[in-house]
């Protein structure tokens, strides 16, 4: 057994609104850890691989809570599969049972439960997943915003070797999916009654067929890690820190769309922080980057991918440096918290 939590580094539950960046770190090192397990056996990835009679298998489990329920580009509902089925491909699994647990608050009307599980279902036949098991609670009018989704997951891992940030290596290529942003921004745009043109539609969507197809091609996935709450910066910044190496990424080569971008600018808000429910970064060698990057571009899921950066050294463990446009180097940092708070 690798990790003796059932819990990933990225789940773990905040003491105020958001949940990213040093706060939650913080909380996982010094409070979850020492209280439920052993913090020099954790893995501090996305999920656990364990190891039951021989066959290995990935476990990850997430709690869902966004606000609004239903968001351009996807729902509650469709977040809940796709968040799970996401945390599995990136220990390099193939997803394959969830379960649901729901938190109803009194009131609820059932057509709107009725679309929340229509967007479960279409999302988890969608993924190939089947969600075999689940709860249902009920709490007292405003207790739950409508209703919070929990749910977690079992795969299959395919990767021939573990796939987790301390398997990065000086050399290795940085390799992003997408562009960046959506989903912050599609989320804020209904919550705050915000029109942008173009609007932004969020990204939310599974990210385990691309995933597979590099694992079957033979492409050496040293780490992967999608860019969930804290967006790129902080999956970057988590890496860099728990794998003990030293990053530089090109502020050029990072995609943002302009209803984003358009979104970030009214509201100085930084893209790069801005939660994705639908794009990672994956590290793998520099002679695989081409190979990887054609594997990843005949995906839907994954069409846009680019390179963005690499992991230099293994001195100054930790750091993170962004080339910006201008080609000056800065230190990135992880976020101090979220900017946006129910999110995910």
């Amino acid at each position: 057994m690798q990790c003796p939590l059932p819990y990933a580094a990225d789940e773990c539950v905040t003491l105020a609104h958001g949940g990213g960046g040093r706060l939650a770190w913080e909380l996982l090192e010094k409070v979850f850890l020492p209280a439920l397990g052993d913090p020099a056996k954790h893995e501090r990835h996305d999920g656990a691989v364990l190891d039951p009679a021989g066959a290995r298998v990935a476990f990850s489990t997430d709690a869902h809570v966004v606000s609004p329920l239903f968001f351009p580009g996807g729902s509650i509902g469709h977040l809940a599969v796709c968040g799970t089925v996401n945390d599995l491909a990136m220990c390099g699994a193939q997803p394959r049972w969830l379960s649901t647990a729901f938190v109803l608050e009194e009131g609820l009307q059932l057509e709107t439960l009725r679309r929340v599980l229509a967007d479960m279902r279409a999302a988890a036949d969608e993924a190939g997943v089947s969600i075999v098991t689940g709860d249902t609670k009920v709490v007292e009018r405003g207790k739950a915003d409508g209703l919070y989704v929990v749910t977690a997951g079992v795969g299959l891992v395919r990767a021939p070797s573990p796939v987790r940030p301390q398997e990065v290596k000086p050399g290795d290529v940085i390799l992003l999916s997408g562009d960046l942003g959506r989903h912050g921004a599609a989320v804020l745009s209904v919550r705050e009654g915000l029109e942008f043109d173009p609007a932004p539609l969020s990204d939310c969507q599974a990210l385990h067929l691309p995933v597979l197809a590099l694992l079957e091609a033979g492409v050496t996935v040293h780490c992967l890690r999608d860019c969930t709450r804290g967006g790129l910066t902080a999956a970057l910044t988590e890496i860099a820190r728990d794998g003990g190496v030293r990053l530089r990424v090109r502020e050029a080569a990072i995609p943002v769309s302009p209803g984003v971008a358009a979104a970030c600018e009214l509201l100085g808000l930084d893209p790069m922080q801005l939660a994705c429910e639908g794009r990672f970064i994956a590290f793998v060698p520099a002679e695989q980057a081409e190979l990887a990057l054609t594997l990843l571009r005949a995906d839907p899921a994954a069409a846009a991918a680019v390179c963005i950066g690499t992991v230099i050294s293994a001195e100054t463990p930790g750091s993170v440096e962004l080339e910006t446009t201008l080609g000056v180097l800065r230190a990135l940092d992880s976020p101090a918290g979220e900017q946006m708070p129910r999110i995910c």
